[in-house]
């Protein structure tokens, strides 16, 4: 891989991520787009009422500018890791405009909520008619481009032809996942951390498959988010907001599907799948049961509740994710 092209998208996705938190933190304070904290989350949370939302943009446009440029340097250099195939081409720029449509979709959330001044945003149902329409756009460009394998490799375990079954679970996948992502983020730099350390998981993988787009695509995501923690780690200056999280989900999504095994992301978005699975578990048990499994869901202010820091369990779940990231390189030994 060329390391010139993988050293530039480094360093625009943390320089363009971090610097441009000294000009999007005041304009949010101008424009009053403070962040209401429901009263479902722990009471202490109160104090970070009104603190900017929408910081997400910081690490889309970071993102979004290292990826010309990481696409323009590939295209005009010579490696092993890419070849500009239509494939290579659709993972590349699939997975940016999937992220950037889920961003979207975020954006008009947070829009309602800070400005329409409705707390709740988009419903439920609004919410995932948009997810499941971009989730299904995506999977229609990587099938157009020939990207057409219904082979579902399973880590360690082998692979399974799914049939036509596999685009819609495909479908699914990527908005349970999204979501997930987006659950995860409820502590300042949690978000943020997490997913900083599955890009650099997402680094080696492709790196280690021989996926040169994807690669580049995963050090721009790392640098990005280790550029907005600079603002967003306790105590956090700003949120990223639905409008980061859901772009968050549509990129580590892209990157599963880019390296062409989804269920990577069964070490690699571990925490995600972790907090989703709480919120689940915690709602079943106490519709039949009448009582909770934890005392508070997703499971990261269960932590909170056990009178854990924000700070030892940012650092906690991107352990978590950093032993999920060894065991996702390891699966890729396996194939």
């Amino acid at each position: 891989m060329n390391t010139t092209a993988i050293l530039a998208v480094a360093a625009i996705g943390f320089a363009v991520s971090a610097v441009s938190g000294y000009f999007l933190i005041p304009y949010l304070h101008k424009l009053h787009f403070g962040q209401t904290i429901l009263d479902i989350g722990p009471s202490w949370h109160k104090n970070k009422q009104g603190t900017p939302t929408m910081g997400g943009f910081m690490f889309i446009f970071a993102i979004l500018i290292a990826s010309v440029v990481g696409y323009f340097m590939l295209s005009q250099g010579k490696n092993d890791l890419w070849h500009g195939t239509q494939v290579e081409i659709a993972r590349y720029w699939g997975t940016i405009l999937l992220a950037v449509s889920f961003g979207i979709i975020g954006f008009v959330d947070d829009y309602i909520k800070v400005v329409k001044k409705r707390n709740l945003g988009l419903t439920a149902i609004q919410k995932l008619i948009m997810q499941f329409v971009a989730a299904g756009l995506y999977m229609l460009i990587l099938y157009t481009a020939g990207d057409t394998s219904t082979v579902l490799i399973i880590p360690f375990l082998g692979q399974l032809d799914l049939g036509l079954v596999y685009f819609p679970l495909c479908v699914v996948g990527i908005v349970y996942i999204t979501n997930s992502v987006n659950l995860t983020d409820g502590l300042d730099g949690l978000c943020g951390s997490v997913t900083c350390v599955s890009a650099l998981g997402f680094m080696m993988v492709s790196a280690a498959m021989g996926f040169g787009g994807i690669n580049l695509l995963s050090t721009a995501l790392a640098a990005a988010c280790l550029g907005f923690l600079v603002w967003n780690f306790y105590p956090a200056k700003v949120f990223m907001g639905d409008t980061g999280s859901m772009f968050l989900g549509g990129m580590v999504t892209g990157l599963a599907f880019g390296v062409g095994m989804p269920l990577i992301l069964a070490f690699l978005g571990i925490i995600y799948i972790c907090e989703s699975m709480s919120v689940v578990l915690q709602v079943i048990s106490f519709k039949t049961t009448g009582k909770r499994i934890f005392k508070m869901s997703p499971i990261h202010h269960h932590f909170e509740m056990c009178g854990l820091s924000e700070v030892k369990i940012d650092f906690a779940f991107s352990a978590v994710t950093a032993v999920g990231a060894v065991l996702a390189v390891l699966a890729v030994r396996f194939i």
